[in-house]
């Protein structure tokens, strides 16, 4: 049985009422009423053939004006449905766009520490060159790793752990076994002599070369860590990335001849090499043995690294002094501000270097350290009037364009073919409604000239 929607008069006014048709329903419409129930039903049928014949954008058969009308009132009685299918994209593109602006500001960061500790070498070579001590004392500031962790994990987290507790949490990157002097050496040891030697020959560099010529050198470390990572750990083979391992060593090569294959100048490239290569070494072997560690694990191993320089290295620059390789006189006569600047700056850049693999993408961290190449370049220029050649000009932009492509993701050629038919598909898109809209304007122009007929039924 059916129902009807009638009027009911009433004192107060009409209301509506809903109820049972009676039997005489049928008797009791009027023909009026027949006909112009018919008439709409006609005009649905003559919307729909239109939307039809002109190809209507996303028509579907049915849809006229009429069920258009109601969907648009059902829709604006319920706003908030649409509110919150939009509200999980617009947090995800918040917070997209806070990450990216972040970590263009780490970038920003990494480059000036990274110049500005080159820089200030160059500033203390000039009254202190003794470059072992240098790179003995700036390592020891690891040591402060760990405790800024911490206060800053206290500060962000409401987890509340005493400093040994989350010390001994953060031990478990060198296994389940418990913390022995043996154990301590074993791990640490290898790494910390690898970080001397790195900081060791990036500063015995600097004395021979200009803080951009050190700087574009280094920058071959990425190639290096991808032979290394191809031949021991049997990471995947890139092509793209031996064409880049390539193009540093032609720098390296370009470098080395731009003075000639004599002297300081070949000298400096061979220690900056040496310190890439040391770098790349490092890196490779923290992999293998001890995976990927989170920041906790990380300013746990870094502090360990810093103590072990001050308790077991300590006798090195000792040896220097005694057999007078390196001497430094009275220890009030050290520029104490300059290596307390540089020992600073060092520390801030890895630290920046750590927590932006977090925070932000790691691919803006490795753009942070090839900035420092055009960066020290400008200091270069403008502060100490250096003249670079057009061979070591060639080759800083070889040794950066092989560091670029190196930065390249591994299924970089896969996400290139998608991201082609991506926009191949779009342009086919676009020229078909331009195509559709056409084909409409045409046949309203017809029909307004009379030339199209209708058919009703």
């Amino acid at each position: 049985m059916s129902s009807t929607e009638s009027v009911v008069e009433s004192g107060s006014g009409k209301q509506p009422c809903i109820g049972p048709e009676p039997l005489g329903g049928k008797s009791s419409l009027l023909p009026g009423k027949a006909a112009a129930a018919l008439s709409a039903n006609g005009v649905r049928d003559i919307e729909d053939r239109i939307l039809r014949i002109t190809g209507y954008y996303g028509y579907n058969p049915g849809y006229s004006s009429h069920r258009r009308e109601d969907g648009l009132e059902s829709h604006a009685e319920t706003p908030g449905s649409e509110t919150g299918v939009e509200n999980p994209s617009y947090r995800t593109c918040t917070s997209t766009v806070l990450k990216v602006l972040g970590g263009l500001l780490m970038v920003l960061c990494i480059s000036s520490s990274w110049v500005g500790t080159a820089q200030v070498v160059k500033l203390t070579f000039r009254s202190f060159s003794c470059p072992f001590f240098i790179s003995w004392f700036s390592s020891n500031w690891n040591i402060l790793f760990f405790p800024l962790y911490y206060s800053g994990h206290v500060v962000t987290t409401r987890e509340k752990q005493t400093p040994i507790q989350k010390f001994r949490e953060c031990s478990k990157l060198f296994g389940e076994e418990r913390m022995s002097l043996k154990l301590f050496v074993k791990r640490t040891a290898p790494f910390s002599i690898l970080w001397t030697l790195t900081n060791y020959l990036y500063l015995m560099a600097l004395k021979k070369l200009t803080a951009t010529d050190a700087s574009a050198l280094y920058c071959c470390h990425k190639a290096f860590v991808f032979l290394l990572s191809w031949i021991v750990l049997k990471d995947r083979f890139m092509g793209v990335r031996i064409v880049a391992a390539i193009m540093a060593i032609t720098g390296i090569v370009m470098m080395a001849y731009a003075d000639g294959f004599h002297g300081d100048s070949f000298v400096g490239v061979a220690l900056a090499v040496g310190s890439a290569s040391t770098s790349a070494l490092y890196k490779v072997l923290f992999k293998m043995f001890l995976g990927s560690a989170n920041l906790g694990e990380v300013a746990h191993f870094l502090s360990t690294m810093g103590f072990f320089n001050l308790v077991f290295i300590s006798c090195v620059p000792l040896i220097l002094y005694f057999t007078k390789v390196e001497q430094w006189g009275s220890l009030s006569s050290l520029p104490w501000g300059y290596m307390c600047g540089l020992a600073g700056l060092w520390l801030v850049f890895n630290i920046l270097v750590h927590v932006g693999v977090v925070l932000t993408y790691p691919i803006l961290i490795s753009i942070g350290t090839l900035l420092s190449v055009p960066g020290n370049a400008a200091v270069d220029v403008l502060k100490h009037a250096v003249i670079f050649s057009a061979v070591r000009l060639a080759a800083t932009c070889i040794i950066c364009m092989g560091f670029l492509l190196l930065l390249l993701p591994e299924e970089w050629d896969s996400i290139t073919v998608r991201f082609l038919a991506t926009m191949a598909d779009k342009k086919s898109e676009e020229h078909g409604e331009e195509l559709t809209e056409s084909s409409v304007h045409t046949r309203s122009r017809s029909r307004a000239n009379g030339t199209v007929s209708l058919p009703l039924a």
